[in-house]
């Protein structure tokens, strides 16, 4: 019997952390970057990157501020990919707006949502591929949600994201499987963060209920996700609160 593969070390790891300055994604970057990869990050608040970044530590600090949800953004953030990293080993994709009802938007709202939280996804994940491809390796991971599964009332809007998420990153998978690269999806439920219509008090309360989980807990299951030999492959992974509400 051969020995078990080895983990696969973050360290010197070539990362890029979409909405890396609020909820799930500085809570990645905070992880990663405590694990010596190397992180480039962007939010759109320009004050939010700059707490986030001092909050990580990082061994090169490197953020700007862009919009997932646009096109010239995204090239310029992967301009400055392979500016300063030289290219990309690891995408986590973790922008993402909230949402009410969609006959409760104004149009250009919601379309908004799309567009940053699936078309940015999708476009962030064809400029890592194009950088992947090339080299013949890498990991994408889309942080999606529950949403589509439980589908509460409130969240049509966001459910539809995620759940094109889900189905574009498990097709893909499927696509890419041979080129040596991976695609993971993280589907959290409740999750402590900005975007949760309730405040920071009522977000320890739920906490503590075990309603809600902590962003650092999504953080160690994507640590987890990407520190797996390479012969093994994790497509989906759920992660809920003990007491996870479904309506």
């Amino acid at each position: 019997m051969q020995d078990k593969t080895p983990h696969e070390p973050l360290a010197g790891r070539r990362i890029l952390i979409t909405g890396g300055t609020t909820g799930i994604g500085r809570a990645v970057l905070v992880s990663l970057a405590a694990q010596r990869a190397r992180v480039l990050t962007f939010g759109r608040d320009p004050t939010a990157l700059r707490e986030a970044l001092a909050a990580a530590e990082l061994v090169e600090k490197f953020g700007l501020t862009a919009d997932a949800g646009d096109p010239a953004d995204i090239e310029r953030v992967f301009a400055a990919v392979d500016e300063r990293l030289g290219g990309i080993d690891v995408l986590v994709a973790c922008a993402g707006l909230g949402a009410k009802p969609i006959h409760e938007m104004a149009d250009e709202d919601w379309r908004e949502v799309v567009e940053t939280n699936l078309v940015g996804y999708m476009a962030c994940a064809r400029a890592a591929l194009d950088r992947m491809l090339a080299q013949g390796s890498g990991h994408i991971v889309l942080v999606s949600s529950i949403s589509p599964e439980i589908k509460a009332a409130g969240e049509s809007v966001y459910a539809a994201t995620k759940g094109g998420i889900d189905a574009f990153a498990l097709t893909l998978r499927k696509e890419v499987a041979d080129e040596g690269i991976r695609i993971s999806v993280i589907q959290p439920g409740s999750v402590g963060s900005d975007m949760q219509p309730c405040d920071a008090e009522e977000q320890r309360e739920a906490i503590a209920r075990g309603e809600m989980l902590f962003a650092e807990e999504i953080a160690e299951a994507i640590a987890f996700v990407l520190t797996r030999s390479s012969r093994c492959d994790i497509p989906l992974l759920r992660i809920e609160p003990i007491r996870q509400k479904t309506g």
